[in-house]
């Protein structure tokens, strides 16, 4: 008998959640065993049905894509996650892949390509789409060119490695300002000195930064 992969689909809207739906059941490999509308319930399922794999999307009430990935794979490391989004930022892509998403593609991908990504990723391999891998890439390569400054690194005040870890979990500036009770205005004055300073110029190459200094785990 065929190894069935049993997968969850967390997507807010309806349509689209339904397209999934029978996309993935006429692949006589896959089952949809649940479907949630939003990251609480994705995580919920998740604890209950331990799927082979949950198809995430980013952008969701109540609890967004970006938030839920790590409580699921806390929870349930077996399964994989692959994202599925309009997102195309590094910054989106790189808290993605470093919060445990095992694969990332935007919603304009083809039918072969969720297989090819759904089989990559069951074969214990990662996937990003092709202009996704290019992002990352250049995010990490502007990120590691002035790592080894490590004077650079020093100069930072506590206050700006704090900051720095924020971004690099993905948070707005409007966030930071509200969790360290200072102003938005504060944050971008922090947020443009991180980046005269290390010679960084992008969200993603800061994340990068951050995870080499062991800030944040890849």
């Amino acid at each position: 008998m065929p190894d069935i992969k049993r997968i969850v689909i967390a997507e807010d809207h309806t349509i689209l959640r339904e397209g999934l739906r029978m996309l993935l059941s006429s692949n006589p490999g896959f089952e949809v065993v649940g479907e949630a509308q939003d990251g609480l319930e994705a995580i919920r399922l998740v604890d209950s049905l331990k799927p082979d794999l949950i198809l995430m999307d980013l952008s969701m009430p109540r609890m967004n894509g970006g938030g839920a990935i790590p409580e699921i794979k806390k929870q349930s490391p077996s399964t994989k996650i692959l994202v599925l989004t309009v997102h195309k930022t590094e910054e989106h892509i790189l808290t993605a892949l470093k919060t445990g998403a095992d694969g990332y593609i935007l919603k304009d991908a083809t039918h072969g390509e969720l297989m090819l990504a759904l089989e990559n990723i069951f074969s214990g391999k990662s996937y990003l789409s092709p202009g996704i891998s290019e992002k990352v890439i250049e995010g990490y390569l502007e990120g590691r060119k002035n790592i080894k400054a490590s004077s650079t690194w020093d100069s930072l005040t506590q206050r700006e490695r704090e900051i720095l870890k924020m971004i690099a979990e993905g948070y707005r500036n409007k966030d930071i300002a509200n969790y360290l009770c200072i102003s938005a205005k504060t944050v971008e004055k922090h947020r443009a000195n991180l980046m005269k300073k290390l010679d960084l110029h992008s969200a993603s190459s800061l994340t990068a930064f951050a995870m080499e200094k062991g800030l944040i785990t890849k």
